[in-house]
């Protein structure tokens, strides 16, 4: 059999199997490798959600995609080119992702009866019964390869089996001409203070490699060209430690110290992980008992003078919302920042969705509007924590980043910015005073109050939950009321004026404009490229900014025959448009599965509304 090189624009490739399989570090070190090669990348980290499933069951199957490709890529790919699947409850879970004419490499030593039973099958021929005879199916042993690979490593059995995704790695390297010195340097690196496993781990990696090209399943070999890309200095980053770089930026740009009071929870942890290893940036990071210490300690910090931050996602938004509410009605900085996970209550932990918006914009007491950004994809959550954290200080209030599951956790090339591109951020900080100070007297343009830090002699004022006047003083009256309602929720809305105009890509007038926000944005533009190629009138309008609205929003709905929102929740921009622009009519297409759109999916929700 002759080997054939093959370019290739793109690749979609998942790893999958039981949670100590190693398909999480698997994936990642591939899509590293591609990045550091210079190939665009988009990756899907797919937990299971619960935290020990049993071994070998499909409850407890681990996933990783990764999109590389030679040209812009915006999603993780819908179906994948390779599926790799280290057990028989693996193969189960994600053969359906795998394309018809998919490379499909199974660990031969896993499929027992014992484990394919348990993992669910009907029969004792799993090829058989997921109906995927047709696919290119490599069958490897590749458990007794390792343990072959490292027999004279020194290592125990228990930690040779451990070494079995480096094979795989190493086999997946091959097939797609990946240099494997990056990985190297890897293992260097993280196995500095343990000398001793970073020759095996080496060695079963190269085997790996080896393995693959003398096998003749393995017929032909893939090249992804690097992808031309903008000069500057470029890295792999997720969501969540581009969220916490920005809001360092922001800090840094204020001026005043960061502070993060938090609890962990799935799956925001992460962001205030990344923020506990910059104490040399001045950063503090408190890891509260509970969720309401977290926001509480947050907004004790504000009234100190710190940038303040509290993370979390949707169940524990659920128990801010009453500390969140004395944010906003003390009118002190606070960004709250909710990576969305599946609900309602614990739901699915570990799958995303985009259903906390709605209580993003209604969930406190009282007349309550607080600020509501959305990131878009990975690295956009650099921009977007950096501007939640510039509006919250310059306008003095809470504002809410919404994150998401899928942003979070996924990874993608980010060109690593000059902080002299960013703009100041200049907090209405206040240090004296002619007279008495009036802590709730307003700028005339934003509506917000000055910022008085304790100890300053003259600027001594109460803050707390109850309604109070301008000058501070608590108040029971009708009118102060009213009035003081009506002020803090024309300061949200005055932020409008800081937004930039919200952008239409493609054409100007169309037939029907899909409209999205948050982390669907690569879906549905390369569902509208797709639209497009295939000669259909489109144009996609996707929103970072939601409360407010950017002021050229209804301009824009005018404009389009047809409207359809697309998201991944039950409707709740949708309904929320129909709140703030009635005047217009808005189809939807909406996805509660905890999983990211299928781009093939938006493609025909559009054409049936064509």
């Amino acid at each position: 059999m002759q080997h054939k090189v093959i370019d290739t624009k793109d690749v979609v490739i998942r790893f999958c199997g039981d949670s100590g399989d190693g398909m999480q570090l698997t994936g990642t070190l591939f899509a590293d490798a591609s990045a550091l090669y210079g190939n665009e990348i988009s990756t899907f980290p797919d937990y299971p959600a619960e935290i020990r499933a049993p071994h070998g069951t499909v409850s407890g199957v681990s996933g990783f995609q990764v999109h590389v490709g030679s040209e812009a890529v915006n999603t993780p790919g819908d179906y994948a080119d390779v599926l790799v699947a280290m057990n028989p409850a693996a193969l189960r879970a994600n053969a359906k992702w795998a394309k018809a004419t998919a490379t499909i490499i199974i660990d031969t030593d896993t499929f027992t009866e014992d484990l394919i039973k348990r993992a669910g099958y009907a029969t004792l021929d799993p090829i058989t019964e997921l109906k995927i005879e047709d696919r290119n199916i490599i069958y490897s042993p590749i458990t007794s390869l390792t343990k072959e690979s490292l027999k004279d490593s020194g290592m125990d059995q228990k930690s040779i089996v451990r070494c079995k995704n480096m094979f795989t790695l190493g086999m997946c390297f091959f097939m797609f001409n990946r240099p494997l010195e990056y990985t190297y340097a890897y293992l260097e690196k993280k196995f500095k203070k343990k000398p001793a496993l970073i020759e095996p781990n080496k060695k079963v990696l190269f085997d790996g490699f080896n393995y693959a090209g003398n096998i003749q399943a393995v017929a032909n070999t893939y090249t992804i060209k690097p992808a031309k890309q903008e000069k500057g200095t470029y890295r792999n980053i997720s969501g969540n430690q581009a969220t916490a770089w920005g809001l360092i930026a922001a800090s840094e740009k204020s001026g005043r110290p960061l502070f993060c009071g938090s609890y962990p929870i799935t799956p925001a942890t992460a962001i205030l992980e990344e923020l506990a290893l910059h104490k040399n940036l001045g950063v503090k990071t408190v890891q509260a008992e509970d969720e309401i210490a977290g926001i509480c300690t947050a907004i004790g910090a504000a009234y100190a003078g710190n940038m303040a931050v509290t993370t979390t996602s949707g169940p524990g938004l659920s128990l801010k919302s009453e500390a969140l509410g004395l944010a906003m009605i003390t009118e002190l900085p606070l960004v709250v920042v909710d990576v969305q996970r599946s609900g309602p209550s614990t739901g699915i932990p570990t799958k995303t969705e985009q259903t906390d918006l709605a209580q993003a914009l209604y969930g406190r007491n009282g007349e309550c509007p607080v600020a509501v950004i959305a990131a878009h994809s990975p690295s956009h959550c650099f921009d977007a924590a950096f501007y939640a954290g510039k509006f919250a200080m310059e306008h003095m209030m809470p504002v809410i980043l919404l994150s998401e599951g899928f942003l979070g956790n996924g990874s993608e090339p980010w060109k690593i910015p000059s902080m002299k591109d960013y703009p100041e951020i200049n907090p209405p900080i206040i240090e004296s005073c002619e007279g008495a100070f009036q802590p709730f007297a307003r700028d005339p343009e934003t509506f917000a109050r000055k910022w008085a830090f304790p100890g300053k002699a003259g600027l001594e004022h109460r803050v707390g939950g109850l309604e109070k006047t301008t000058a501070g003083v608590i108040s029971s009256d009708p009118q102060n009321h009213a009035k003081m309602v009506a002020e803090r929720a024309e300061k949200v809305a005055r932020l409008a004026n800081y937004l930039p105009e919200q952008k239409v890509i493609g054409e100007e007038k169309a037939d029907v404009l899909i409209v999205g926000w948050g982390g669907t944005f690569g879906h549905l533009f390369s569902a509208y490229n797709q639209l497009v190629e295939n000669g259909e009138s489109v144009a996609l309008c996707h929103f970072d900014f939601i409360n407010p609205l950017p002021k050229n929003t209804a301009d824009i709905f005018a404009r389009y025959k047809k409207i359809i929102v697309c998201e991944l929740n039950s409707g709740q921009f949708a309904d929320y448009l129909r709140a703030k622009l009635p005047q217009f009519k808005y189809e939807q297409f909406n996805k509660v599965q905890g999983q990211p759109f299928i781009v093939e999916e938006v493609v025909n929700a559009v054409k049936n509304i064509l």
